[in-house]
């Protein structure tokens, strides 16, 4: 009985103790017939200022935490009306302190982080100006709307437009 009870107590604190931070999450949609799947670390704001201290300005990041964020589309897309071919591919975001934010959709997407990032890999950048507001998204969220994928997290809100 004691040697079941220490396995149950063993198997609780490694579940505990493994449990991620910022848990990976999935989400799909569609626009246009156009399947998009979205795969991200999501962080918690957890009381940190996030955008020009967690998240430098000007600097690229994984737009998640943990293993790069990925975007995959099942058919040819246009973002912003520049074209996208079918693929998976990195997602990376540049904030700005103030201008518009550079959305990149890079051909690399295996990599942990953004320290492997390369420009010339990028298959598409736009420029979206981020929305702020008033309520905090606790926990980095994607979803795929009508017509765009959206993103917030902390009090930043973008609307990536998907033709």
């Amino acid at each position: 009985m004691k040697v079941i009870k220490l396995i149950v107590l063993f198997l609780f604190i490694t579940t505990i103790g493994c449990a991620q931070k910022s848990p990976r999450k999935q989400t799909e949609g569609s626009i246009n017939g156009v399947t998009i799947s979205i795969d991200y670390g999501s962080p918690y704001v957890k009381d940190r200022m996030i955008w020009g201290k967690l998240e430098k300005y000007d600097k690229v990041w994984r737009a998640g935490a943990n293993e790069n964020t990925t975007i995959s589309f099942d058919k040819d897309v246009k973002i912003q009306g520049k074209n996208l071919p079918a693929g998976k591919y990195g997602f990376f975001i540049i904030p700005k302190e103030n201008s518009s934010w550079i959305i990149i959709f890079n051909k690399e997407n295996s990599n942990w982080g953004s320290s492997k990032y390369k420009e010339k890999e990028d298959a598409l950048r736009v420029e979206l100006q981020p929305t702020f507001v008033n309520k905090n998204q606790e926990e980095l969220l994607y979803t795929v709307g009508d017509d765009s994928i959206n993103f917030a997290w902390a009090k930043a809100r973008i609307a990536i437009p998907v033709e």
